[in-house]
């Protein structure tokens, strides 16, 4: 019997206009955690979906072996069935549904047509104990955490017999607490004798858990390694990614902020739906020409429902205090004011605010600006807005084929730079970006992060509201840190250290 329970052979999968894969091998063995490393786009879903089930067998080339035998997966129920299951970046849960009938959706059995719902209710106390959730199965799923969504999707898998586990940034929307968390978990499955493929980022995570790494690049297997046997480093794994070395990753800038452009007093967010709730109490902040503003924070802090609702107060049944912009107060009362006077927001959740995903690159990058800089007597200038785009793909790389591509078609990093190249064309002297890295490569993060410093050298601002520690101390000036609705403390970046940030998180 082969020790592995995964492989490919040449695998080639073509969309239109791009060869997402390229002859790609992989070799997977049983019982082991093996990771899954290379850049957006690089092709590393692409190749979890063939494997799934969700390209079927016809769909591409090259052959799928799964212990042992080749596969002809036509669906992701014929690979579900066979015990590999695979959970998806973008939590595939129906939020209005409680967590057992999410867990067995698509595979419960009836007796005489009738749901033996008591019966679900007790086999999903299991698999939740197993896991480490320990709510009640009736909760509605809409109603936790995104860590404990991402323990409900596990526990699905678990409920189908999983042999194999594949797992597409399962940290990426984590904080620090419940991605250790879900790491540990790994581990246990690990002992218990499931296998699991980690497509990941973080490559801290994947030296801490993987036993063997593979990396692709453009669509194309790099290398393998045994994490412990070839004394592999993120600086190999980083070289294999990029094709290059990558000595900084964040890059050298001389900061030199001058007035103030931007200062928000005694600032109190209500709940949009429990209007008596506080989601922001009574915060104060200030922004200055020329830099990198920094908030960090656990996750359900603050930060996000702070930046939106200074955003046009787009988010909260109501909002109180004062907003000042270059010294005179503003009452901004909707995202298009925010846009009038300025200030420009990317949030963190790109594919459910921040794009159209149906509609071409092109319309994407120049949606904000179509009045102010596209259109004349309301025509818009076609030649001018593929200009615009046709130059953000060019000097932010975006990986595509043509700017009249879908939106949703492209990786995570790219998508995250579509939505960039929106606020750039735009113009604004304020930059609110709410975690911009989250999900991308180190590639992708590098190119980035060299675009905020081009920002703030041009004399811009920007906020950067972030979950990665590293990548606060890296680029901000100064950094607030929030936690439970509050501001907790502001830090220096000559001072600031990840212990000083999660001290003043939790301590004040």
């Amino acid at each position: 019997m082969s020790e592995y329970i995964l492989e490919t052979e040449e695998l080639i999968k073509d969309f239109p206009g791009v060869r997402a894969l390229n002859k790609v091998t992989l070799k997977v063995r049983k019982g082991e955690i093996h990771s899954l490393c290379g850049e957006n786009g690089a092709g590393k879903s692409t190749l979890m979906s063939i494997i799934s089930g969700v390209y079927p067998k016809g769909s591409y080339e090259g052959k799928v072996f799964y212990k042992g035998k080749e596969t002809n997966f036509r669906s992701v129920k014929d690979s579900e069935k066979e015990g590999l299951a695979i959970i998806h970046q973008e939590l595939a849960l129906s939020p209005y549904l409680s967590i057992y009938e999410n867990m067995f959706l698509g595979h419960m059995k009836t007796t005489c047509g009738v749901i033996p719902w008591n019966h679900y209710i007790l086999e999903s106390k299991k698999y939740l104990d197993q896991v480490g959730l320990h709510e009640n199965p009736a909760t509605v799923v809409s109603k936790m955490g995104v860590g404990k969504q991402q323990l409900v999707e596990i526990a699905r898998a678990l409920s189908k017999k999983v042999e194999l586990l594949i797992l597409d940034e399962p940290t990426a929307s984590l904080n620090d607490d419940e991605s250790a968390k879900l790491l540990d978990l790994m581990l246990e499955f690990k002992r218990q004798g499931i296998t699991s493929v980690m497509i990941s980022h973080k490559l801290n995570e994947v030296m801490k858990v993987a036993d063997s790494v593979t990396i692709i690049r453009d669509g194309q297997s790099i290398s393998s390694y045994r994490v412990k046997e070839d004394n592999l480093t993120e600086a190999i794994i980083i070289k294999d990614m990029v094709g290059r070395d990558l000595t900084h990753r964040y890059p050298e800038r001389k900061s030199n902020p001058s007035e103030t452009v931007m200062e928000v007093k005694n600032w109190t967010v209500y709940h949009p739906e429990y209007h008596d709730i506080k989601v922001v109490n009574n915060a104060s902040f200030y922004l200055r020409k020329g830099e990198i503003l920094g908030f960090c924070g656990p996750m359900g802090a603050g930060r996000t429902e702070l930046m939106m609702s200074v955003y046009g107060k787009s988010y909260g049944s109501r909002c109180e205090g004062e907003l000042y912009l270059k010294g005179q107060q503003v009452v901004l009362n909707n995202a298009k004011a925010a846009l009038n006077a300025g200030i420009s927001y990317v949030s963190e959740d790109r594919k459910g605010l921040g794009l159209i995903l149906i509609q071409a690159i092109k319309t994407n990058i120049s949606i904000s600006s179509l009045k102010e800089k596209l259109s004349k007597v309301g025509v818009v200038k076609a030649q001018e807005e593929i200009e615009y785009a046709e130059k953000y793909r060019k000097d932010l790389r975006i990986k595509t084929p043509s700017i009249n591509q879908f939106t949703r078609n492209l990786s995570g990093g790219n998508q995250q730079k579509v939505v960039l190249s929106r606020s750039l064309l735009v113009d604004p002297d304020i930059f609110i970006i709410d975690e911009p890295t989250r999900g991308i490569d180190v590639g992708a993060k590098a190119e980035i992060y060299a675009i905020l410093n081009d920002l703030v050298q041009a004399g811009k601002s920007v906020i950067m509201v972030t979950s990665e520690l590293p990548e606060a101390l890296g680029m901000a000036d100064r950094i607030y840190v929030m936690n439970e609705g509050k501001i907790k403390g502001m830090l220096m970046n000559e001072e600031a250290t990840q212990e000083k940030i999660m001290q003043i998180a939790l301590l004040g």
